[in-house]
């Protein structure tokens, strides 16, 4: 990316204009088909590119303001904007709300419950892939896309009835070096069979069926994974090492399927060891280590040598000895945990009924942090922190500083410029 880039073109490696054209014609082909059946909407004019460009920068304002409703922004109150307001009318943002498609009606040939939006996932995920060459370590998690805090803490009882329970699972292959979400898969509570939601928090299988999804494009690449305990499993470890895929995962006797693991260490002794010290089982290139802190921590892992050491540094305690598989884990889980904290707080907050548009809604906000990421690695964000290019003197003319946050506002402007 050329060092005049805005936030607005790294945003679109990802949203381009010709899936913004899509969702304008299929907004406007759903329209035109609700109307023909529930009679003709008078108040309605089919949407345009740059509308549907102010319609996004509408609902990516809410991930800055933390408003609950977007239409606060028309309100008058704390959460008003005015320059936001004069862009497009609050009557007629909530008609292209109320027709909003990325896909209009379902083909003959599709059973996926996710399909009004799983062409944008997969354009999303190209996006991915042609955009960001990811480090050799990565996480399988799933980030944080609760509630917001601040409105679970302000809203009345009623209000908190009202919301309908998620219907899916998103989880993500993360790179654990800059934060850069790789890969989403998102699994849909089709109800209550051995599929659904409930049996997904239950089931480490249906975890690892999930493990295989986020890396069925990692095969060959030498890639080292770190899991929870929900994913960490013998026979998947075993599996992924066959396609180049290395693991160190967190295991819990409770939570992980212990399958062919030695019973001898997944049990207590009735003596706890001192701080640092471990034990060790090996079979082939897989070690299955019990380090003790304030408890035991056991970790699988066919990545890490299990006699190479590391130490774990506490703020009270100093130094505690580990193997270096745990001190890894460590590193790149705290890592993880302190990027989803900072980030988390900055998705789209409009919270819709619909499943296939809270997935779309959550979609554009990993996008949004995937684009800043890669904004922050490029010239372009140094050069609008400095004010010159690298390598320009002091006397360099100074250019305009757009922050990141400004990427709501840049899509409005655009509808503004063209009404």
């Amino acid at each position: 990316m050329p060092p005049s880039a805005s936030a607005m073109d790294f945003f679109q490696l990802f949203v381009p204009d010709n899936v913004l054209k899509n969702m304008v014609v299929q907004t406007n082909m759903y329209a035109k088909k609700f109307q023909e059946r529930f009679g003709s909407d008078g108040a309605w004019a089919e949407v345009t590119l740059t509308e549907m460009k102010a319609f996004l920068g509408y609902m990516i304002s809410t991930s800055i303001s933390h408003c609950e409703s977007v239409l606060s922004i028309w309100s008058g109150g704390f959460y008003s904007n005015r320059s936001l307001a004069l862009v497009m009318s609050q009557a007629r943002f909530e008609k292209i709300l109320k027709y909003f498609h990325v896909v209009a009606f379902r083909s003959s040939q599709t059973t996926h419950g996710l399909y009004k939006v799983q062409p944008f996932l997969d354009s999303l995920q190209n996006g991915f892939d042609s955009a960001f060459r990811p480090s050799q370590t990565q996480v399988l998690h799933e980030p944080l896309i609760d509630e917001d805090p601040v409105f679970i803490a302000t809203c009345t009882e009623r209000e908190l009835r009202k919301r309908k329970k998620r219907k899916f699972s998103l989880w993500v292959r993360q790179c654990s070096s800059t934060g850069f979400i790789i890969q989403i898969y998102v699994h849909l509570k089709e109800g209550g069979g051995p599929d659904g939601l409930d049996a997904l928090k239950n089931k480490p299988q249906l975890h690892s069926m999930v493990a295989r999804s986020l890396c069925r494009n990692a095969a060959g690449k030498n890639y080292i994974i770190f899991t929870g305990p929900s994913i960490t499993s013998l026979t998947l470890f075993e599996e992924l090492e066959k396609q180049e895929i290395y693991c160190c995962g967190l295991l819990s006797p409770r939570k992980s399927d212990c399958t062919g693991l030695p019973p001898s260490m997944l049990s207590n002794p009735a003596t706890p060891p001192a701080r640092g010290q471990h034990r060790i089982k090996m079979k082939g290139n897989m070690s299955l280590i019990c380090w003790y802190n304030k408890g035991p921590f056991r970790f699988l892992t066919n990545a890490y040598s299990p006699v190479q050491q590391g130490v774990i540094i506490k703020r009270k305690t100093g130094e505690i000895p580990c193997p270096l598989a745990v001190e890894a884990f460590a590193a790149h889980l705290s890592y993880i945990c302190k990027y989803d904290d900072k980030y988390s707080k900055y998705f789209i907050s409009h919270k819709p009924n619909k499943t296939w548009q809270q997935v779309f809604w959550f979609a554009i906000s990993i996008a949004i942090n995937n684009a800043y990421i890669l904004y922050k690695m490029s010239d372009a964000y140094h050069v609008k922190r400095s004010g010159h290019p690298p390598g320009a003197g002091a006397g360099a003319a100074p250019r305009l500083h757009v922050p990141a946050g400004a990427l709501s506002v840049a899509l409005a402007q655009q509808g503004a410029a063209s009404s």
